[in-house]
């Protein structure tokens, strides 16, 4: 598989970087890294773990490169950054962690790419294999790193990734049994030309793929490969999953087939039962039966940082949305959330904007929020496009924007963080954001 004049070049030490030099040794195979960053996140474990390696950091070493044969490109690297696209000029081959584990693997993959709800579907559809007694491994961009779980688990019989567009950019040869683009909305506009290229680089998962699993109600999912199934919103057709009214109960649907009522889902709103749906429309093409699938639906409660319900408070509700971290997972997160509570939403948002247009969130903002506190660089384009719809305030610190939104709130209203933007400016990551969140929240 690797020929060994082979010489690899790891740009970028993070969590997929350091995951891309264990797979390397421990196959033999040489390889150095470098880090455009002084003192990048995993320096210290790379040392410990292989002090014969050759690391440089502070800038991407173009000796260093001008000797890989190799170069395998951290996602949060672009590949149009010139010390790289150099290389493509050169003829190195630039590839990424999932690539190498394309290349690696020879067991079914199930992939998911989108814009938003990819790591529930993920999850979700991980669950549904491990109910029913396969081996299986849930990992990639969310998680656990692709190559880390090919190396520590020989055993495994599928594994379920998901891949973000940064992964896809760098990846050729993936063969998923199973493919889904669950949405397409504007997302990383500084890293891509248009929304047009980055449809195509979602669509890249498509590529070697059997089966193609899409979104009925975005056309912008949709594939020309003849093995495909819709999930939809509205009633669904034959051989497609879709929501079905029945007596004035909403059921989740196969055909003309009524699985579970959606009361039966602990989690609500209409951006989760498309999940729900993808869900079964990946693990019923896998062979799944839909008995295990619809037990696993009834007991998942939902991913941290996800509309993450916190706490009930002088009968305000605070939620946890702190994976909102664009356009359209805001959108969709006010709307599910916003459309089945008696009172109305306190939003909190803000951060790093990624160039964003934020025009989508007037509408559903007007419709179901009270009031609006800002925080972070975006701070200001987003009052820009919202605060002619709703009171908008600001605040310097995630203390600040709880203590405005408690006051606020009325009761039966809810508290939304939901920012819309990246976490950068102010946090490590999303994570650190909701963690923080949380913990305020807490103490009220």
């Amino acid at each position: 598989m690797h020929g060994h004049s082979d010489f690899y070049v790891v740009v970028g030490l993070g969590v997929t970087g350091l995951s891309c030099a264990r797979y390397l040794h421990s196959h033999g195979i040489p390889f150095a890294v470098t880090d455009s960053r002084i003192d990048p996140p995993n320096l210290s474990t790379f040392q410990n773990a292989f002090p014969d390696v050759q690391v440089v950091t502070g800038k991407l070493d173009k000796s260093l490169l001008n000797r890989a044969t190799k170069i395998v490109l951290s996602p949060g690297v672009a590949r149009q950054e010139p010390a790289i696209a150099e290389q493509a000029k050169r003829g190195a081959a630039i590839l990424g962690d999932v690539e190498l584990f394309a290349q690696a693997v020879n067991v079914p993959v199930i992939a998911i790419t989108g814009t938003n709800a990819k790591s529930t579907v993920t999850t979700l559809v991980g669950e549904m294999a491990k109910a029913a007694g396969y081996a299986v491994q849930v990992g990639g961009n969310l998680g656990v790193p692709a190559l880390d779980l090919l190396v520590k688990n020989p055993n495994a019989n599928l594994f379920v990734l998901e891949l973000s567009s940064f992964q896809l950019e760098t990846t050729y040869s993936l063969k998923p049994l199973i493919a889904t683009v669950l949405n397409i909305t504007p997302d990383h506009m500084d890293r891509y030309h248009d929304l047009a290229e980055y449809q195509q680089v979602k669509h890249r998962v498509y590529q070697h793929c059997q089966i193609a699993i899409c979104n009925k109600d975005d056309a912008l999912t949709d594939t020309s490969i003849p093995q495909k199934t819709y999930f939809t919103l509205q009633s669904p057709k034959e051989n497609e999953f879709g929501l079905m009214s029945k007596e004035g109960e909403t059921y989740l649907a196969y055909g003309n087939q009524c699985l579970l009522s959606i009361k039966s889902l602990p989690l609500m709103g209409k951006h989760y039962y498309a999940n729900a749906l993808a869900s079964l429309a990946i693990g019923h093409r896998f062979g799944l039966s839909f008995e295990l699938m619809l037990k696993v639906l009834q007991t998942f409660k939902g991913l941290p940082h996800r509309c993450q319900f916190i706490r009930e408070r002088n009968g305000v509700r605070w939620y946890n949305d702190s994976k909102g971290t664009n356009v359209g997972a805001t959108q969709a997160a006010i709307e599910g959330l916003g459309s089945g509570i008696p009172g109305k939403l306190i939003l909190i948002a803000g951060g790093l904007g990624k160039n964003a247009d934020f025009s989508p969130l007037a509408p559903v903002v007007e419709k179901y929020t009270r009031h609006v506190v800002l925080i972070g660089q975006a701070a200001n384009d987003l009052a820009a496009v919202i605060d002619k719809h709703v009171p908008v305030s600001f605040a310097a610190t995630m203390e600040d924007a709880v203590q405005q939104a408690s006051e606020a709130a009325q009761q039966n209203d809810s508290v939304l963080l939901s920012p819309a933007c990246a976490s950068y400016d102010m946090f490590k990551n999303f994570e650190h954001r909701g963690d923080v969140f949380i913990g305020i929240v807490e103490r009220l």
